[in-house]
């Protein structure tokens, strides 16, 4: 006589081997950490090493804000130049969720915004440049990444992939988002680049290494270049969403100045021998702003929707309801910051 257990068996084995598949179970929808790690840039840091500035071209690499060991922004100028300060590679994620889509931004810091001449340009403390990927919640696992829109400075610059359903709205798209296959994992990676010096960002081969630079690869781990010229180092993915993380810190005033804008001074040499040096001229992801674009400001970050729906045609359009953006809890903060916080001048 059989039981259950014996009955079920040999129904399965009679469904497969008509050749009928029994469903498995629903894979679990991934993280957003994963999300972040799945969709983040191969990242490509041109590197000068020129002047005393450059740091013989540490000043270029990408690290935590705290690569110091505090939180402390009118201190980086002055700690990037001391022996004994980590560089290990890292970059900063958040992301938001709607229905139709996922959108993640990454900022990449670094301690200084530096020149080597003395001629119009100012340098200052901290830089904070990045870029937004608009993923379309298609039934796949990890969605398709259908738009992007990059930080250069003040300026914002939009890209699609090939072959992508987006195309131009009120903003033209400014190139192709082109992709590679990262060696420390299993996915093909959107490209970007930042420039030496002012680490303006934009997709690869718009900015790209111009003779030393570093390769940087998505990773939960973050490695120190060896060198200003290497060309596989992983660098470590941070959630701004974190406790105790970046979001959590948007007023310790010894990091901002006001919401959205790096603290920064004019301490340990900063300016010297340039133009001059600006203080406070580096913003985060909900301080980012286009002056001359549509987008108000931090809204790259804080209202991806709605800059989406801006810079590019979507068919079928997009939810603007948001299942999960931890920043809507400070709308009114940040609605009254970009009234009245200064313009920042990267």
């Amino acid at each position: 006589m059989f039981n259950r257990s014996t009955v079920a068996a040999v129904a399965t084995a009679a469904l497969v081997a008509a050749g009928l598949a029994v469903p498995s179970p629903a894979a679990a929808a991934p993280s957003r950490a994963q999300l972040a790690l799945r969709w983040a840039p191969i990242h490509h840091q041109d590197v000068d090493a020129t002047g005393s500035h450059a740091l013989g071209g540490r000043a270029d690499y990408i690290t935590r804000v705290d690569f110091d060991g505090d939180l402390n922004g009118r201190n980086n100028w002055d700690r990037a130049g001391q022996s004994g300060t980590s560089m290990a590679a890292a970059a900063y994620y958040s992301v938001a969720e709607t229905s139709t889509h996922w959108y993640i931004t990454y900022l990449f810091f670094h301690p200084r915004d530096w020149v080597d001449h003395p001629f119009f340009e100012t340098e200052h403390e901290n830089d904070g440049e990045g870029v937004m990927f608009a993923i379309e919640r298609d039934g796949s696992e990890y969605g398709v990444l259908r738009g992007a829109v990059s930080v250069a400075h003040t300026n914002f610059y939009s890209y699609t992939p090939s072959g992508s359903s987006w195309t131009g709205g009120q903003e033209n798209v400014d190139g192709t988002l082109n992709f590679a296959t990262s060696p420390h994992d299993s996915f093909s990676h959107p490209v970007t680049a930042q420039e030496a010096k002012g680490h303006g960002l934009k997709a690869h081969p718009q900015y790209a290494i111009n003779g030393d630079g570093i390769v940087y690869y998505p990773s939960t781990v973050g490695e120190t270049p060896s060198n200003g010229d290497d060309r596989d180092v992983r660098y470590q993915l941070i959630d701004i969403f974190a406790a105790g993380g970046l979001w959590a810190e948007r007023n310790n005033t010894n990091l901002f100045a006001n919401l959205g804008t790096f603290a920064g001074d004019t301490s340990g040499g900063c300016g010297s021998g340039t133009f001059g040096c600006g203080t406070n001229s580096a913003n985060a992801p909900w301080g980012w702003d286009d002056g001359d674009d549509l987008p108000g400001r931090g809204e790259i970050a804080t209202n991806p929707a709605k800059l989406s729906a801006e810079y590019f045609t979507i068919p079928g359009g997009v939810s603007r309801t948001y299942t999960y953006n931890p920043y809507s809890g400070a709308a009114a903060a940040l609605s009254a910051a970009a009234k009245t916080a200064p313009r920042v001048v990267d």
